[in-house]
């Protein structure tokens, strides 16, 4: 016979509590034990191969802060230029999902599924001087102005669309209610040590977007005079 002594076997009286277990019992016990450690091997590796599929078949995106854009621009025979904003709606972004799945893409706003902008965006976005390698080499044109003026800036034109696949609509009925020049150099510090006027233009406009689908983008479009194209970028979820 094989004692088999229970954890809590001593008491307050003292005594010793024994279960006796005849030895097929055990083997059985044994037996038993064995099949559900499998069984819960089993069980694991299940769930983790579940859960990897669901991870490959689900990716979720978050757009806390709103859509950011950034872009390099460059005006014919003259400076290049960054261009960074953000489009904004109240807490809408704040709270947008997007959830990619094999079956399509749905957007979410907390429990609520969601297909169309709000009523209205807020673009918000800052312009100034900036060179890198996206430029063309000066060396090639020593003479090209190096840094935006105000009159270069006045002679661009913005153009916003709504772009579905190929397609580009304009947005209409753009209000704007920010315009701002900061002196990222001050005029007279600029003057005392011989250096060029450099500023940063900041912009905000109000754009209609009842009725537009998330799916498609805002396209921000700015123009020379000459009805060229300076800068282009999209903002998209």
């Amino acid at each position: 016979m094989t004692d088999f002594r229970s954890l809590c076997g001593r008491g307050r009286l003292g005594f010793e509590a024994k279960i006796k277990i005849p030895a097929r019992g055990w083997e059985f016990l044994m037996r038993l034990l064995l099949h559900a450690t499998r069984y819960a091997a089993v069980l694991l590796l299940v769930q983790g191969t579940f859960a990897l599929a669901l991870a490959r078949d689900k990716s979720v995106w978050s757009y806390e802060g709103g859509l950011f854009v950034i872009t390099n621009g460059s005006l014919p025979n003259g400076p290049c230029f960054r261009l960074t904003g953000h489009v904004t709606s109240g807490d809408f972004f704040d709270r947008l999902k997007r959830v990619d799945k094999e079956s399509g893409t749905i957007f979410r706003l907390g429990a609520e599924t969601v297909q169309n902008f709000p009523n209205q965006l807020t673009l918000s976005f800052n312009v100034h001087d900036h060179y890198d390698q996206t430029c063309p080499p000066r060396e090639e044109n020593p003479d090209t102005p190096k840094y935006l003026t105000r009159a270069m800036m006045s002679s661009l034109h913005l153009y916003l669309y709504w772009k579905r696949g190929v397609e580009l609509r304009p947005t209409g009925n753009v209000e704007r209610t920010v315009f701002r020049v900061r002196e990222l150099i001050p005029k007279a510090a600029a003057e005392a040590h011989g250096l060029p006027e450099k500023l940063e233009w900041t912009y905000e406009y109000i754009v209609p977007s009842a009725g537009i689908p998330l799916t498609d983008s805002l396209v921000l479009i700015l123009r020379d005079a000459d009805n060229r194209i300076v800068a282009r970028v999209a903002a998209r979820l």
